[in-house]
């Protein structure tokens, strides 16, 4: 994954009174070393032969010479403003060639006195293995735009590039002389380094892209280039998480999600930036993961929309992710991907910050499907409830749990009375896998989504869910129940109303209103929000019309972009 994302290195290119000249480059290129390796080192006899289209070579760029480089990168001025993308062998070129706002001045200026400027564009350019993921293509052809946009405002203001050009022109030409005088060829990058803040600050950018991904630069020291590559910061196991798969949850999220901190507060609103905005830092201080995105934007006197967006941009930037409010009824178990060593880092962090419990150990508890309520002890102290919410939150942030939501589907048996007359026998929560779906208690876990009563609304509710005229056995109900029902085959509506339950027109109204809810596409909970009713009320319905539901248990394809990578 870290090859494939990595960039080779990030080049500087400019065209000018003086021609195509590379500025820098970083890593330096090693000269000759291929070639002295192939020498010195012969390989091995059983070794595979080497092929043209070798994208494992770790200086893919290396065999290009600094003039040739010059001359295929910095392109021509009707080429600027566009993305460049060139492909030479194992090597894929990306950059963003810009022009000079002043070079575009001085074509309709007929002032004579004004001096011709030495520099017409530049680009900035990445090179990445050919068989590099599209999506990393165009995440670091969009930093190269980012850092462009800054480097020609900077240029527009102050002449900031032109004076670093030539600075670089400069060195370039001294250690050229010094090497006609030493007899031996000197790369000038080395001694550019120290000297040249934008080299600096390409270095950088080039390392935090081998690294963490986030890449936070201050060109000349005053405009900032933010920028981070999802495909270091989302990942789950060895499997980095799509930019694309990322959008789409992100674009998916309800109000009755909740936000989880990756990192403690205050860590958090001190990697913020200084002009951050003052919304943001009021939603990470009253983020919490027992507290849904319509609370949170209630405890931090924001609109719901805008608090959409500020959790999407956490997300995006790696430091929270969208989970279910942590509540009794919350199903879990050990994520495919989770660490589970004795040994590892990971479980000494927890041991320290959990004294007197071992991850393994706990882990093992969630080897099959257990909602947080089994886990509780009867017999505990009030002051076990908040340590258990603690140790879940560990594992979340950790992506050691996925959590599993129950989905109902309408399935009519071929022989209804057979499957109804076993389905009598057969108490719904076995069917749900052997676990109790009855309410119990409510945990103090300070959401009101971990009570049976649900007082929330959506702001999205269908009308067609809307509540029917009262009068159970008034015509205008029995005709809005069977128009519902219109839609089902003429055996699915005969098995439906064979069910002794259907004779009840308060259930049958009920079961009409939810059935485009009976295709496997919407978990309980957000049942729950969208009728805003109890999980209570649910239950016993699925369980009067059992014989015609199955249930399916398995994750919110919401939220499981951020828990697990199934092929």
């Amino acid at each position: 994954m870290g090859e494939n994302t990595s960039p080779i290195s990030v080049i500087l290119v400019s065209s000018g009174s003086r021609g195509n000249k590379l500025l820098f480059r970083y890593p330096f290129q090693r000269n000759h070393e291929p070639h002295l390796s192939k020498t010195i080192n012969p390989r091995s006899c059983y070794a595979l032969p080497n092929t043209g289209d070798n994208c494992d070579d770790p200086d893919g760029d290396s065999k290009f010479s600094d003039v040739i480089l010059a001359t295929i990168l910095a392109t021509k001025s009707d080429m600027c403003g566009k993305k460049f993308e060139l492909k030479i062998d194992n090597v894929r070129f990306v950059g963003h060639p810009t022009l000079l706002q002043h070079a575009q001045v001085s074509k309709t200026d007929p002032s004579p006195k004004r001096e011709a400027p030495t520099m017409i564009l530049f680009n900035v350019v990445f090179a990445l293995r050919a068989n590099a993921d599209p999506s990393v293509i165009n995440c670091l052809h969009n930093l190269s735009r980012r850092i462009a946009i800054v480097l020609q405002h900077e240029e527009r203001r102050c002449q900031y590039l032109t004076r670093e050009a030539k600075l670089i022109l400069a060195i370039q030409d001294e250690v050229t002389a010094m090497s006609e005088t030493n007899g031996g060829p000197q790369s000038p990058f080395h001694h550019i380094l120290p000297k040249c803040k934008l080299a600096r600050d390409l270095k950088e950018a080039y390392d935090s892209l081998c690294t963490t991904g986030v890449v936070r630069l201050h060109i000349n020291n005053w405009l900032e280039v933010s920028f981070c590559l999802p495909h270091k910061i989302h990942c789950v196991g060895s499997n980095f998480i799509p930019p694309d798969a990322i959008e789409k949850s992100l674009k998916s999220i309800r109000p009755y999600h909740a936000l989880l901190l990756l990192k403690d507060e205050k860590n958090l609103l001190n990697d913020l930036p200084l002009d951050c905005s003052p919304a943001l830092v009021r939603i990470i201080k009253s983020a919490s993961a027992v507290k849904n995105l319509q609370q949170l934007a209630q405890d931090a006197d924001l609109a719901l929309l805008q608090v959409f967006q500020l959790a999407a941009h956490l997300v995006y930037w790696g430091k929270a992710i969208i989970i279910y409010p942590l509540c009794e009824n919350n199903v879990y178990m050990l994520s495919p991907n989770a660490t589970v060593g004795l040994y590892s880092s990971l479980a000494e962090q927890f041991s320290h910050q959990f004294p007197g419990h071992d991850l393994p150990s706990v882990l093992s508890k969630f080897s099959l499907p257990v909602s947080l309520s089994e886990l509780k002890n009867p017999l505990s102290p009030p002051g076990q409830e908040p340590h258990l919410i603690q140790m879940v939150i560990f594992m979340l942030q950790h992506r050691l749990l996925i959590q599993i939501h129950t989905y109902v589907c309408l399935l009519v048996p071929p022989n209804e009375d057979v499957a109804s007359s076993k389905d009598e026998d057969t108490p719904f929560a076995a069917r749900v896998g052997g676990r109790s779906l009855s309410t119990p208690n409510a945990l103090s876990f300070g959401s009101p989504t971990s009570s049976d009563d649900m007082t929330l609304t959506s702001p999205s509710m269908d009308n067609s869910s809307a509540e029917l005229l009262p009068g159970a056995d008034s015509p205008v109900n029995k005709r809005a129940t069977e128009n519902l029902l219109a839609s089902l085959s003429q055996i699915e509506r005969e098995a439906i109303l064979n069910i002794p339950a259907a004779q009840n027109q308060e259930d049958l109204k009920m079961f009409a209103r939810l059935l485009h809810y009976f295709r496997g596409r919407h978990h309980l909970e957000e049942i729950m929000y969208n009728e805003n009713m109890r999980r209570s009320q649910l239950l016993m319905l699925f369980d009067k019309f059992r014989s015609v539901l199955v249930v399916t248990n398995h994750e919110d394809p919401v939220i499981s972009v951020f828990q697990s990578v199934f092929p």
